[in-house]
């Protein structure tokens, strides 16, 4: 076979003499594409499988780590949470809309096919500055397509993030997480067992749409990749709210071994992967598959990346049942093969055998690389930036509502009010708090759910930023009134073949798995996206963390904003000089340099559990955590949402700007009756946590004055009316 062949599909010389090793032979073009796709990185994992194993994946509450579908944590009286994030970044780069909205449809599949009914949908969105009229047109196709297939679906978008930065220009980022509830009796695993058994394909045709899609996510992009329309698939999610209720049917009727999505690789990841769980073989006629386009060949069908697609393993005698039940929501269900006892994957065209490959070969023995490292060069320069010697802002009133007005902090209700977030009924806290909060039905429990990184952190300290992201995600529950439970994580990278670019890579797993482990939070399912590189250019190192929290009492909940007229305003930790990596030096002087915030795990923890138990003892009426833009922004913030002025006098020694607009990490913003402040002040003391009173939610302005031995002076006099506008009408007006 021509090499030229192997190399296209994206195998290296030596992958391909590997193959032909494990085949004892030369492979045919259908093998050959078959072993490409599932020996891409995307499929394979084959550049961070070593890194990933450094993540803790196993705790008291844990029922799936990765390996299968989703994460499944348990919650208690026999109920979990299954979830699961990843990314859909190279189709959306391409075409927005489509890559978006497919990248939700394959998220929600991956949660109900273990068996779980979705409750809640989340995404981390990251694109270059507002002002290019390209990136407008990404995020608004982006969004609409998020909104499209979340709305269709019936599944509220409940929560996320939206970031924009020099560093993601070429490369969008779209992050999609998916949460679902699951009585432990109706787990259900991929798997394929029971010899003899059928394998049936149930829901949409099989169409020409997606082939290569898994290779296309494991390479650059570039000026040709306009021309790669092809790869990105189309979704109709009409049909997957059909395929969901039917699979959900037939699982919880107890016909079912195994069920797996079609997702990247399509036919050929979901069959070897099941075989593979099971320790068994299968044989498929793909000539048997339905299709919507005539004329397939064996390679397409088994290559197609068609959306809302499952492969299910029924009981012995149970297939007439899967074909009533998804006849009854209008689909399809076709046998198209049986489970074998050889652990070959057979696919044969009618009688003609056309590929013959043992299932592990393409899922456990592609090989592991160990990429070099090196440190970036550049990295010297911006931790060297030294912020301390920047002149203060002339205006610091203008200075605030120049960060309000960011589109980093400014308010994303452009973005998801074009979502449907209170659909089903269960949001509690719908977008724009630090956490969304879903309610259990039937109980009196709930789920705070939320995504977290800062990518500006991770670009100058991989490490520090990945520990960030997870302690952040903490931070942002424990101020809905949650413990936090469990990670699923997105890790959104350059090209790993690059020694700069895996050391960020291997730094930031470093820094978040041992987060992960002071926090106890473990991480129970995720994804690895590399190559987002446009043009040799990467992204910023982007560890997206998505984390789930329970509410035993959702009575209990805790949003950001200030109630009450005379409630005492808090501050948990301290704040420290630290302007490195901050919004306020990007905004106000233009520079992305100097060391992020550093962060005390143990200090974190502590922090943490204060304010979750001054929560749950009803002591406190908002929390907010500090994070982009600091101490002022996250007071302007707590104005803004409860409608309310503060009068804030800060007692400090640090420089005006340090100590409005640091971003010093392990700070929570609490709000108590004057009553309570005492023992609030009581619980910081038990855990060591630094504690100060801010000031008094009072008037309809935000007051804030730093003394400064023991002068006072009134920095910021601004009514909320006026920080409400600029903070609100930001993207919308940039998006018309």
């Amino acid at each position: 076979m021509d090499g030229k062949v192997w190399r296209e599909m994206g195998l290296s010389d030596s992958e391909y003499e590997r193959i032909k090793e494990i085949l004892g032979r030369e492979p045919n073009y259908v093998e050959l594409g078959m072993f490409a796709v599932m020996w891409s990185e995307h499929c394979s994992y084959k550049n961070s499988k070593p890194v990933l194993r450094l993540f803790p994946t196993e705790g008291p509450h844990v029922l799936q780590g990765p390996g299968e579908n989703a994460g499944i944590v348990d919650i208690g009286d026999g109920q979990a949470v299954v979830f699961k994030i990843e990314s859909h970044n190279h189709p959306s780069a391409i075409e927005p809309f489509q890559g978006a909205a497919t990248g939700v449809g394959g998220i929600i599949r991956d949660v109900f096919t273990m068996g779980a009914r979705p409750v809640a949908l989340l995404n981390s969105l990251r694109f270059g500055k507002l002002e290019d009229e390209r990136v407008k047109y990404l995020f608004n196709g982006v969004v609409s397509g998020i909104a499209f297939y979340g709305n269709c679906v019936g599944i509220p978008t409940v929560g996320g993030e939206v970031y924009f930065s020099k560093g993601y220009t070429g490369n969008p980022l779209v992050n999609a997480m998916c949460v679902g509830l699951i009585d432990h009796k109706d787990i259900a695993r991929g798997i394929a067992s029971g010899v003899g058994n059928s394998v049936m394909v149930v829901g949409a045709r099989t169409g020409r749409d997606g082939i290569h899609g898994a290779t296309f996510a494991s390479e650059e992009l570039s000026e040709e990749s306009e021309e790669r329309r092809p790869a990105v698939q189309v979704g109709d999610p009409f049909m997957e709210k059909l395929l969901l209720e039917a699979c959900l049917e037939l699982i919880r009727g107890g016909h079912v071994v195994g069920m797996q999505d079609m997702g990247a690789a399509g036919l050929t990841s979901s069959s070897c992967e099941m075989a593979t769980r099971g320790n068994t073989g299968m044989e498929i006629d793909v000539s048997l598959v339905p299709r919507r386009e005539e004329g397939m060949t064996p390679y397409e069908v088994m290559l197609s990346e068609s959306q809302e697609r499952m492969l299910v393993i029924p009981k012995k005698g149970s297939e007439e049942k899967v074909k009533e039940v998804f006849a009854r929501w209008g689909l399809e269900a076709v046998v198209v093969g049986r489970v074998t006892d050889d652990g070959i994957l057979r696919i044969k065209d009618g009688e003609e055998v056309v590929a013959e490959i043992p299932a592990k070969a393409l899922t456990e023995q592609c090989p592991v690389y160990n990429p070099a490292q090196k440190v970036p060069a550049y990295l010297r320069e911006v931790q060297e930036y030294d912020p301390g010697r920047l002149p203060e802002p002339e205006d610091y009133n203008r200075a605030l509502l120049s960060l309000l007005r960011s589109p980093n902090i400014a308010s994303k209700e452009w973005v998801y009010r074009q979502y449907d977030h209170m659909v089903r009924t269960n949001t509690v806290v719908p977008p724009g708090s630090d956490a969304a909060v879903i309610r259990i039905k039937g109980t009196s429990k709930g789920l705070a759910l939320t995504t977290d990184c800062n990518g500006r952190y991770c670009y100058l300290d991989p490490y520090l930023g990945g520990a960030i992201a997870v302690a952040e995600a903490a931070r942002n529950l424990v101020c809905s009134g949650a413990r936090p439970l469990a990670v699923t994580d997105c890790l959104n990278f350059g090209n790993p073949e690059k020694p700069e670019i895996f050391w960020q890579f291997y730094q930031a797993v470093l820094g978040m798995s041992e987060a992960c482990r002071v926090l106890e939070t473990p991480v129970v399912s995720g994804n690895v996206s590399f190559y987002n590189e446009t043009d040799g250019v990467a992204v910023y190192p982007t560890p997206v963390v998505g984390m789930v929290g329970l509410l035993e009492d959702i009575r209990f909940h805790c949003t950001q904003a200030f109630r009450e007229e005379g409630d005492i305003i808090l501050l948990l930790g301290e704040t420290l000089p630290e302007l490195g990596g901050s919004e306020y030096l990007e905004v106000m002087h233009g520079v992305e340099a100097g060391r992020p915030p550093q962060l005390d795990l143990n200090r974190e923890k502590a922090v943490q559990h204060c304010c979750l138990e001054a929560i749950r003892r009803g002591l406190v009426k908002s929390a907010h955590d500090c994070s982009e833009g600091g101490l002022a922004v996250a007071l302007a913030e707590c104005c803004i949402s409860g409608g309310t002025g503060a009068e804030i006098e800060i007692e400090s020694s640090l420089k005006p700007h340090e100590v409005l607009f640091s971003e010093s990490q392990s700070r929570i913003i609490l709000t108590a009756t004057e009553a309570d402040v005492p023992a609030v002040k009581e619980l910081a003391g038990q855990e060591g946590v630094p504690f100060a009173v801010l000031g008094r939610v009072s008037g309809d302005k935000l007051i804030i004055s730093i003394n400064r031995q023991g002068t006072a002076e009134r920095l910021i006099d601004l009514p909320v009316r006026e920080m409400e506008e600029a903070w609100r009408e930001e993207i919308r007006c940039r998006m018309g």
